[in-house]
């Protein structure tokens, strides 16, 4: 038998240079090796993707929410004098429950009334020192007719992709902060 032409050296065994060689010029599974090169970056893109207009899409709903409830509160509809914190939430809640889960658990409402529009606008988010949102000054203390109000919605948003979990969330448990704000002055009624 001819070492040159097995590319074996003695004993049976293929020099590392011939099985370079060899392992170059076969082409047989070249397309799953790379598609296993290539489907790893693929997928974290698709994924990514994904995961982002989901969460714009409740982003979006939210805002829609949000926005539509204060218009109820700006017009009188809903009576200031008679909504509750529970009331709040459930009326958001229904508008959002397409994309998240049963009851609302990670949402947070925050309405007050204003002397000013100056003063709504210097009231910043608060985090506490493990970086989760800090609601402990929330309330839901809707102003009388003139008043001027700003409704915050929060949604603790969970990130589904575990390989994006570190890279999208900005809240412990890896979770984003979606969120909607609107200021108004009540109508006259």
């Amino acid at each position: 038998m001819d070492d040159r032409n097995t590319g074996q050296a003695g004993g049976g065994r293929m020099a590392p240079g011939a099985l370079l060689r060899r392992f170059c010029r076969d082409r047989k599974g070249v397309a799953a090796i790379e598609f296993a090169a290539l489907a790893i970056p693929f997928f974290l893109m698709l994924f990514a993707i994904l995961e982002s207009c989901i969460s714009f899409a409740a982003q979006q709903l939210m805002t829609n929410a949000t926005l539509d409830v204060a218009r109820q509160l700006r017009t009188g509809e809903i009576k200031p004098a008679t909504l509750s914190e529970k009331e709040l939430r459930d009326m958001l809640c229904a508008r959002i429950r397409l994309l998240v889960a049963d009851n609302c658990p990670e949402l947070e409402v925050d309405l007050r009334t204003y002397d000013t529009f100056e003063e709504a606008a210097r009231v910043r988010i608060k985090f506490t020192p493990d970086g989760d949102l800090d609601t402990s000054d929330f309330k839901v203390e809707p102003g009388a007719s003139l008043s001027k109000n700003m409704l915050r919605v929060f949604y603790r948003w969970p990130v589904m992709t575990d390989l994006l979990r570190k890279s999208m969330s900005n809240l412990p448990g890896g979770k984003t902060l979606l969120f909607s704000t609107t200021t108004w002055q009540n109508e006259p009624y």
